[in-house]
């Protein structure tokens, strides 16, 4: 069973920046999308962005400009640059690959912009 292990969260003052890690422990074949979701207190998880095999990419408004998804095919990993990172970032960060037969989640890492 391949897991999805992310790394990179942290505490971080309003402005600074982080950089999330999704790695999964195995090859997945037939991925169709690679998404980072997030989920702030008490709030309903939401997706942030998303990038296709083909390296199209796409953003939740809230994080245009300001959040850059990338992937590593070679080491299997995901990525999510976040800079200028505001208080209301504040979430859990959960990566996610949806592949043509199963749906891969990581366990989570949070991420706490404050000052």
């Amino acid at each position: 069973q391949v897991q999805l292990v992310e790394s990179g969260g942290g505490l971080v003052q309003p402005g600074g920046s982080l950089r999330l890690s999704c790695a999964a422990s195995g090859s997945i074949s037939s991925i169709l999308a690679m998404h980072w979701f997030r989920q702030p207190p008490g709030k309903q998880r939401e997706l942030v962005a998303a990038i296709v095999p083909g390296g199209s990419t796409n953003y939740a408004d809230a994080v245009k400009g300001r959040y850059t998804i990338s992937k590593d095919n070679a080491k299997n990993t995901v990525y999510l640059q976040m800079n200028s990172l505001k208080p209301e970032d504040t979430a859990v960060y959960y990566c996610n690959i949806m592949s043509g037969v199963s749906n891969y989640w990581g366990q989570g890492t949070q991420v706490t912009v404050s000052s």
